[in-house]
């Protein structure tokens, strides 16, 4: 599988693409949203961290497991599930993640009954598009532990990471059982803080506690 999220953005994609239609409208992806357009319903957004920028990103685009979000300053980050699989708008850009096998994020129970090994490939590059500054085909190879939490059926996922000469880092995940997930923390590219994403559940309703 391979998601190519910022090349699209800058260069623009064919309409084979299930981005496609987003990457006709870069203009209005890396433009701030007008001043009336109205705030993202708390359940389809999520909280964004990134060393000490905080932002709140809205869902633009969703195809099944896979969605597309952007804040209002033109960060733009793609997810597959919980992981995050391509970025655009920040310094340096997460092009493309290419998985050589499922992902074991996908079925985080069947962690409780061992650890398991991952590889993906993944695409780098500057936000400038500096040849000098392009990697792609960079091998990440990964493993996996999970581990149950205080919370009923909730489990903390380690992955422990090396991305060939970039060296090496560690993803945190909080998930359900059933498939959803509460928090991550993520590596998106060198010389970046980890990405911490949260999503923005729904507002109590009146009267509730």
């Amino acid at each position: 599988m391979r998601v190519a999220l910022a090349l699209l953005l800058l260069l623009g994609g064919c309409g084979d693409s299930p981005w496609g239609a987003v990457s006709d409208r870069v203009g209005e992806l890396i433009r701030p949203p007008a001043a009336e357009d109205p705030p993202p319903a708390a359940d389809r957004a999520l909280s964004v961290t990134l060393g000490r920028r905080r932002a709140q990103v809205a869902l633009l685009q969703e195809l099944g497991e896979r969605r597309l979000w952007r804040s209002p300053g033109g960060i733009v980050i793609a997810t597959e599930g919980v992981r995050v699989v391509a970025t655009s708008g920040l310094s340096q850009v997460l092009a493309a993640t290419r998985f050589e096998e499922p992902d074991p994020l996908a079925r985080p129970a069947t962690l409780l009954e061992g650890a398991a090994t991952a590889h993906r490939l993944v695409d780098l590059m500057t936000s400038r598009r500096d040849p000098a500054g392009m990697r792609f085909g960079v091998q990440v190879t990964c493993r996996l532990s999970a581990d149950p939490t205080p919370e009923p059926g909730v489990l903390a996922v380690e992955e422990h990471c090396r991305a060939g000469r970039l060296g090496r880092f560690t993803n945190r995940f909080w998930v359900e059982e059933g498939g959803g997930w509460l928090r991550s923390e993520q590596w998106i590219g060198p010389g970046l803080p980890m990405l911490a994403l949260e999503p923005v559940g729904p507002e109590p309703a009146e009267g509730g506690e």
